[in-house]
């Protein structure tokens, strides 16, 4: 029987790679010598495997976990001007089998990753700084061991935590010693100049989860304000809470290494040692139980717009047609105007079409209509399915008349939607969008979606909206 030895948190910026930030990695010292400290103890476990979890960065499969099944695993620091730092490590195909099959067993999806799926959907196939930034600490002191390497998709919270305890599973059916890495950085958006834009939230999104690591209080981790999360431009929420579900069931001993944030973007180092089973410790059932009774208590609570919107979604995907316009609608619906529908799941962006102008009898008609496009006609996205209808978040933009405007001084970001236009072609972007902070980025992606070059000649028109959530 297998054993999961521990559990680690660790950041991943190429900077603390000496060969990349060549004396600029002193800004981190805390957290290189947290990541030495990290190396030792693995040197001293000595396990025959890492499995290591890294964001996606760049393409793909947004609605899976992606694990690699090459025989080796290869990647080095070229993209940073450090060629000459590679990895070639032996991957742990049996594991990597379990764990496939328990997801498979288990409904989480996983898409296995090979070179040749890489080169048919262009899915990068290497190691990537996600993960070798990590192992290049690790490797320092110890390097006897297989690598498992797994990509996390955009899944739920519950199926991330799911597929963590999922992992120790697999380990425990296995016969080998295991630790398991999460590698995620916290906020991107500390300060300004920050990778992604200055958000005062980031600040708080990172003192709130080191805060919550300390303990580790994993209810308070899974529970954590999507929107707060969204706001604070991070790319390790989703890793931190499958190292939670390896710890699933146990009593742990752990603490956070170090926390620091100078570049912008917030860095920890933690780590969790399963010191015995806890069988009461049911943390997934108390987050659906939780997630439940707020799911009545927002619903409880949606104006009429949004309601509307939610139950023409609901009943198009449950009956494939569309619902009659009630009879009853509210004066404020009774006329017309553009409606924009957006929807959310996880936080994520789920779908989001509207129109500029009215093009339906009257508001109240286009909510439905659009609501249905939104979860159904997006190209970005394959179509709502039933089952996720309990975990969409709707909000409902009403528009106000455009005006022309001569300058982007009479823009404001925050409050003004903006609409390009040069020959045929419009595009739209709506007001008050997270992460989008200047009015310059505003028209940018207004440009981007009518196919317009920044260099043509185009005129910006400006709205205000009324937005029900």
């Amino acid at each position: 029987m297998g054993k999961l030895l521990k559990s680690y948190i660790m950041p991943h910026p190429p900077i603390m790679v000496h060969e990349i930030g060549k004396g600029d990695e002193i800004e981190i010292e805390n957290t290189i010598n947290s990541a030495l400290a990290v190396a030792e103890e693995i040197e001293d476990m000595k396990p025959q495997t890492i499995v290591i979890l890294v964001p996606p960065h760049g393409p793909s499969f947004g609605d899976a976990m992606s694990i690699n099944t090459d025989e080796v695993l290869e990647g080095d620091f070229s993209n940073f001007g450090a060629r000459d730092v590679k990895f070639e490590i032996e991957n742990d195909l049996k594991l990597t089998d379990i764990i496939m099959g328990k997801c498979a067993q288990n409904g989480i999806p996983v898409a296995p990753i090979d070179i040749n799926i890489s080169q048919k959907y262009r899915i990068p196939n290497k190691l990537d700084h996600g993960s070798m930034v990590p192992l290049y600490f690790v490797s320092k002191k110890y390097t006897d061991f297989k690598l498992v390497h797994i990509t996390y998709g955009m899944l739920s919270n519950e199926e991330l935590y799911k597929f963590g305890r999922l992992v120790r599973d697999a380990i425990e059916q296995s016969s080998i010693n295991a630790v398991y890495i999460a590698s995620g950085d916290l906020s991107h958006r500390l300060k300004l100049g920050a990778p992604a834009g200055f958000s005062p939230r980031g600040k708080e999104f990172d003192e709130k989860i080191v805060s919550l690591l300390k303990k580790p209080d994993v209810d308070g981790i899974m529970d954590m304000d999507t929107e707060l999360v969204e706001s604070a431009g991070e790319c390790g929420y989703r890793s931190i809470i499958t190292a939670m579900g390896t710890l699933d069931g146990v009593d742990v001993n752990g603490k956070v290494f170090s926390y620091e944030g100078p570049f912008g973007v917030g860095y920890c180092i933690a780590g969790y040692t399963p010191i015995g089973k806890n069988e009461g410790k049911d943390n997934l059932k108390r987050y659906l139980d939780k997630k439940k009774d707020k799911l009545a208590e927002r619903r409880s609570h949606e104006d009429e717009f949004v309601k509307l919107a939610r139950e023409s979604l609901e009943y198009y995907i449950k009956k494939g047609k569309t619902m009659p316009t009630p009879d009853d609608i509210p004066d404020d619906m009774k006329r017309k105007a553009g409606v924009f529908v957006s929807l959310k799941k996880n936080g994520q962006l789920r779908g989001c079409i509207g129109t500029i102008e009215g093009v339906q009898q009257n508001i109240a008609e286009e909510i439905i209509e659009n609501a249905i496009s939104a979860g159904t006609r997006d190209p970005r996205f394959y179509p709502v399915e039933k089952d996720e209808l309990d975990d969409l978040v709707y909000s409902v933009d009403v528009l106000g008349k455009s005006e022309p405007v001569s300058s982007r001084e009479e823009l404001d970001a925050s409050k003004y939607g903006v609409i390009v236009r040069s020959d045929w072609r419009s595009g739209l972007l709506l007001p008050n969008l997270e992460g989008v902070d200047t009015v310059d980025e505003q028209i940018s992606i207004a440009l981007k979606k009518a196919g317009i070059d920044e260099d043509e000649d185009y005129s910006i028109e400006r709205f205000e909206v009324v937005r029900h959530k």
